[in-house]
């Protein structure tokens, strides 16, 4: 048995009729689950075969083949296809989407791509990634393959939808999603709000803007907008 502080060999008593069956360990593994995951989690970090193979002798003391790395490295992505291409809920409260730019190894080579992630609210709380979508450059006409997407996928109504300023982008969500309501990202507000004012008062009124956004009804919102104003 392999594990991840070496290899280990196992007696396993056997019974005239076949019938003895391991708790911890089953039949016919030949690995424990953790190394799986290590393979996984070096893989996730961009390295290749090689590199991988190096650091799991330097980690676990065995030898990785290559078919052994591809083979548990395409099972994950099966696992990814899954989760992409899973039914959502018919109706979110609060979406937001972006998109950010990272590095990505495909074909042996390193590329940037821009990731386009819809992040979503539930009404307990908690967040649900509702998928990841890589393109080569950031666009309204992507935008709105990713909103078909999640039609395509059951969702059938967002109530909010949190966005930056990329242009396109409320005619891709209205056509897609009629009435719901966009809302541009407070960050993105910010940004824009910071080109107004010096570099030197930058600090203090971004300060002042953040209570601005934090505030819990309109008459601290006037009172915070009137430091906002002092500051400036």
């Amino acid at each position: 048995m392999t594990t991840d502080s070496g290899k280990v060999v196992l007696d396993i008593p056997r019974d005239r009729n076949g019938t003895f069956d391991p708790l911890l360990i089953a039949k016919y593994q030949r690995r424990f689950p953790e190394v799986d995951r290590k393979i996984v989690s070096i893989y996730a970090r961009g390295m290749t075969t090689p590199e991988i193979q190096g650091q799991i002798e330097e980690i676990c003391g065995f030898e990785a083949s290559p078919s052994l790395i591809s083979a548990i490295t395409e099972a994950v992505m099966e696992e990814v296809t899954a989760w992409q291409n899973r039914p959502l809920e018919p109706c979110y409260l609060v979406v937001f989407m972006d998109a950010i730019r990272v590095n990505m190894r495909s074909d042996g080579a390193v590329s940037n791509k821009v990731a386009f992630v819809a992040l979503a609210i539930l009404p307990d709380g908690e967040r649900d990634v509702l998928g990841l979508w890589f393109q080569t450059n950031e666009g309204a006409k992507f935008w709105a393959k990713v909103l078909n997407d999640l039609r395509n996928r059951g969702v059938q109504d967002i109530l909010i939808a949190v966005a930056g300023g990329l242009k396109g982008f409320l005619k891709a969500i209205e056509a897609a999603f009629p009435k719901t309501q966009v809302q541009t990202c407070i960050v993105h507000l910010l940004r824009h709000s910071m080109s107004f004012a010096n570099s030197k008062d930058r600090k203090a009124v971004a300060t002042a803007l953040k209570a601005v956004y934090t505030a819990v009804d309109r008459r601290c919102y006037r009172r915070e907008t009137f430091l906002v104003g002092a500051a400036l």
